[in-house]
């Protein structure tokens, strides 16, 4: 399966790239600060803000080994990962169960579960040194997180998970009609497939009626605000089962999307 795992922000970073920050660069990075964390989500609270410092840390740390992505500073983490991954978090039903599909470094999944406890939460991926990484920093959140290495188009064929949620969430460079297919098998009717997406989700919606059609589902775009750039999550809701055929072999709804 083609990563669907990096920040949406920034196009040009996919996995693959060279592996992140060196040892030495991240020794001499500025530490995140409570006001930083604040700055882009005044709603904290002081266990909260111990959790998104430790998570920085963790991710810099693991960084320096393995690629998880190329935005490091601070700010920007705090702004563009961290804050930008929960602003789903309203969209989600009290106690929901959630599976985050290519969750890379674990966005949105964890800050999502930082802010929404109540979330059930699994994390799939097709790369194990990401597992790994996600095992060791939900430990040390404290965080009760199922991690899955497996590709999406297996994993959602897996019993336990096969429409077995309340939301699916993705945030990631891949087309929708890719991601719907990736997503709504493990969503069961009446659940939510959410695709963080930037100014051009409109766009991609517009391309997307096969595949909503074909999936069973239904979408809107929520408009979101964002001091970092337009940003909207589509809301794929779920009005049938998905045909047994979907999600297919790995690699095809890249190679010939719905």
């Amino acid at each position: 399966m083609t990563d669907i795992t990096e920040n949406p922000h920034v196009k040009e970073e996919r996995n693959g790239t060279p592996a992140g920050v060196p040892d030495s660069e991240a020794s001499c990075r500025a530490p995140m600060t409570e006001e930083l964390l604040l700055s882009a989500m005044p709603e904290l609270d002081a266990e909260q803000i111990w959790k998104f410092t430790e998570y920085y840390n963790k991710l810099l740390d693991w960084n320096s080994r393995i690629n998880l992505t190329r935005i490091t500073e601070p700010s920007e983490v705090a702004a563009k990962h961290f804050a930008d991954s929960v602003l789903g978090a309203k969209l989600l039903p009290q106690g929901a169960r959630v599976v985050d599909v290519g969750t890379g470094a674990g966005f949105p999944g964890v800050p999502l579960k930082i802010v929404r406890p109540d979330i059930e939460l699994v994390l799939v991926d097709s790369l194990g040194k990401r597992v790994k990484f996600l095992e060791e920093l939900t430990r040390s959140l404290g965080i009760e997180a199922v991690c899955i290495h497996a590709r999406a188009e297996d994993a959602a064929r897996q019993p336990g998970l096969r429409e077995a949620f309340d939301a699916a969430t993705s945030r990631a460079v891949a087309p929708m009609n890719v991601l719907l297919e990736l997503t709504t098998p493990f969503v069961k009717v009446g659940g939510a497939s959410l695709m963080y997406k930037g100014a051009s989700a409109r766009e991609e919606l517009e391309v997307c009626g096969k595949a909503l059609r074909t999936l069973g589902c239904r979408a809107e775009c929520v408009d979101l605000e964002a001091e970092w750039g337009a940003r909207t999550i589509v809301l794929a809701r779920k009005v049938s089962p998905t045909p047994t055929k979907f999600p297919r072999k790995a690699g095809t709804a890249q190679k010939t999307p719905l």
